[in-house]
């Protein structure tokens, strides 16, 4: 009954490493892995920041405030990093795992600013006093603008076949 032990924890330990060595990766696939992410994640904000100029373009004081908010949160971001691994030869200083941990640093960073973007986008609920620009939405997701749009719309309609 031991040697059955032995070989089923035997067994178990080749398993193990051989499925360790059959799952590991490279640096280089780990940091284009990473830096894809931080690429895609980039695109991601991107269309987000266009979607809110987009939807507040009849609103030019709020675009103007967006815009210098979005050149100022990229200087932030890239001082942030800067910030993080200071190093004037961050390669040497900080190893091969610089590339990937940078990248994985931008990604944390832009997905933080793309979901602060998304609150412009989806709009404020109702009653949300602390809204500032960002339009309120109603029950059906839709701005108040574009509420007030269709209720006039609505009442054109209903004034024509009376």
């Amino acid at each position: 009954m031991d040697k059955w032990k032995l070989r089923l924890a035997l067994s178990i330990l080749f398993l193990g490493l051989f499925y360790g060595l059959a799952a590991a990766q490279t640096q280089a696939e780990m940091d284009k892995k990473s830096c894809d992410e931080y690429k895609q994640s980039d695109a991601e904000m991107s269309r987000v920041y266009q979607q809110v100029i987009s939807k507040y373009k009849a609103d030019p004081l709020f675009i103007e405030k967006l815009r210098a908010a979005q050149r100022a949160w990229i200087v932030f971001r890239d001082a942030h990093v800067a910030s993080r691994y200071p190093a004037t030869e961050p390669r040497k200083a900080y190893g091969s795992v610089y590339a990937m941990c940078r990248c994985e640093a931008l990604i944390d960073l832009t997905r933080q600013r793309a979901d602060q973007l998304r609150e412009w986008a989806k709009g404020a609920e109702a009653g949300d006093v602390c809204a500032g620009s960002i339009k309120i939405r109603d029950y059906t997701g839709q701005s108040t603008r574009k509420m007030k749009s269709n209720r006039l719309r609505l009442r054109a309609r209903t004034s024509k076949s009376s």
